[in-house]
């Protein structure tokens, strides 16, 4: 699909060698002809001068109103930047869970909600807040939003996208006289903490309004031995357990969760689309495994002899490659499991070796021990267990073969996330009715459904309420680094249907 909003106008420009004075007089009368019909035109139409667009829409309104490139794309990017500066590293983004750039960071995006017509609140755990009441008040809250915190060394959009657009959506809808016309409320959270960067705890921030934060959370620490609660009083927030347990909202006044996040992948570049919904968010193991051999020197040991843990774990690492390449060739179901786990673990079951150490770590040494860690992920919970399963038992065949002693340890587990349909199918419509409001043409081909194999606050809001993600494209599929990007109308085209989901809430 060619790039969004793009017409390439090819102006054919002929010589000649002679010219009549006739044809000077007809060009003339028919450029003046021309000039008096656009004027006409001019002055029969709605055209705004403020978008540079015209055309009038199938009922009749004026298509430029529809797509206010200078809040949703132009103020959108402007503010991505802004935000992208706003860091605790010097010369890298880096924003982590109540540090002093965090909290600059919550404090401009309250004002840019405040500026959307948004009445702000800060909590307890640092999770800023915009709230539009609508005409009822009482009726079940559209919560919407992302993360305000991000890794070391960061890009601009993740986390940032998700909070920005959907305040120029409501900006606009503000503007036009419509934010009071809002069936329901409309509450947008810039969550504290999500990465889990300082703390080694994720989803902070969506947990405490989930109410699957523990209160022991508060004791955590950071290398500096500063916990939760500490972080939070140097800022003058004082957090109770009791005040913490209050931060849980009722499920019976929200009516669902939608987070708009860069894909943090390539396929939305590959296949040609700005846009996808996502069906679901992978589920999560992760192991560390320890391997125990006979430390012993490098030039005196013969290789018949060794109980190398190295060579052991490169075994271990390759089968869990082979397994997660080819689970069909590894596992077979018995009739407690269903034919879609081995179709859903071909298609989403990714696993990767992430860090390696070894004792003593000395190039002359065999090593006594050697440590690595497992990141398992896919979609399909009992798929995921029957891999964790299978590479377990495997493994520890090859301990046994090799005279050495295995341990695994599971050091976090998370089911994963299936979206609801209903959410799913009102953002695949707005979609469809951004990009058309955005071309002017139908969209011919199908809006893409993706998985979701990185984490995001919709796992912790998924506790709480039903929850849809759209994503966005970005270049090269890279995140995590400051190569993440995403195009200006590719921002364009995600405001545009957020707008038009938000509508649907009118």
């Amino acid at each position: 699909m060619a790039a969004m909003g793009t017409v390439t106008h090819v102006t054919k420009i002929t010589h000649h060698s002679a010219i009549n004075p006739s044809s000077i007089f007809t060009s003339c009368f028919r450029n003046s002809l021309v000039l008096v019909c656009y004027l006409v035109l001019l002055l029969s139409s709605t055209i705004s001068p403020s978008f540079g667009l015209s055309g009038v829409g199938e009922e009749g309104e004026n298509r430029g109103s529809d797509l206010y490139p200078e809040i949703l794309r132009d103020e959108v990017v402007a503010r991505l930047h802004q935000l992208g500066v706003v860091s605790d590293g010097d010369g890298y983004l880096e924003r982590t869970f109540m540090s002093p750039a965090a909290v600059r960071a919550g404090n401009l995006i309250r004002e840019w909600m405040e500026d959307a017509g948004l009445r702000t609140w800060v909590d307890s755990l640092g999770n800023v807040h915009g709230r539009v009441e609508g005409r009822n008040a009482s009726a079940e809250a559209l919560l919407m939003g992302s993360h305000l915190d991000t890794v070391v060394d960061a890009g601009k959009f993740d986390g940032s996208l998700g909070i920005i657009s959907v305040l120029a959506a409501l900006k606009v809808l503000n503007i036009n006289g419509k934010l009071g016309e809002l069936s329901r409320p409309v509450e947008v959270i810039a969550f504290s903490d999500e990465e889990g960067v300082r703390f080694q705890s994720t989803f902070l921030g969506s947990a405490a309004v989930a109410g699957i934060l523990p209160v022991s959370a508060l004791k955590i620490t950071d290398k500096s031995d500063v916990t939760i609660q500490d972080a939070l009083k140097k800022n003058s927030i004082e957090i109770t357990e009791e005040n913490l347990l209050q931060l849980k909202y009722d499920p019976k006044s929200v009516w669902g969760y939608v987070e708009i996040h860069i894909e943090q992948g390539p396929v939305l570049e590959w296949v040609g689309f700005p846009l996808a919904v996502v069906k679901g968010i992978a589920g999560q193991t992760r192991l560390k495994v320890t391997m125990r051999g006979s430390q012993g020197h490098a030039g005196t040991v013969p290789m018949s002899m060794r109980h190398d843990p190295m060579a052991a774990a490169a075994e271990a690492i390759v089968l869990l490659e082979s397994l997660c390449k080819h689970p069909q060739d590894f596992l077979s179901f018995d009739g407690h499991c269903k034919s879609f786990s081995m179709k859903s673990l071909s298609t989403s079951l990714v696993c990767t070796v992430g860090e390696i150490s070894t004792w003593p770590s000395a190039s002359n040494v065999i090593p006594g021990q050697v440590t690595f860690t497992v990141d398992l992920r896919t979609i399909d919970d009992m798929g995921r267990e029957a891999v964790v399963y299978e590479f377990s038992n495997r493994m520890y065949q090859i301990c046994d073969k090799r005279s050495v002693s295995c341990t695994i340890d599971r050091k976090h587990d998370a089911d994963a996330v299936i979206c609801d349909s209903e959410l799913s199918s009102k953002l695949k419509s707005a979609t469809y009715i951004g990009l058309k409001r955005m071309t002017g043409a139908e969209i011919q081909d199908e809006v893409p459904v993706l998985m979701s194999g990185a984490g995001h606050d919709a796992m912790a809001l998924s506790h709480l309420t039903k929850v849809g993600m759209l994503f966005v494209r970005c270049r090269g599929g890279i995140s995590h680094s400051p190569e993440e990007h995403v195009l200006d109308d590719d921002v364009w085209a995600s405001g545009l249907a957020i707008l038009a989901f938000i509508e649907t809430q009118m």
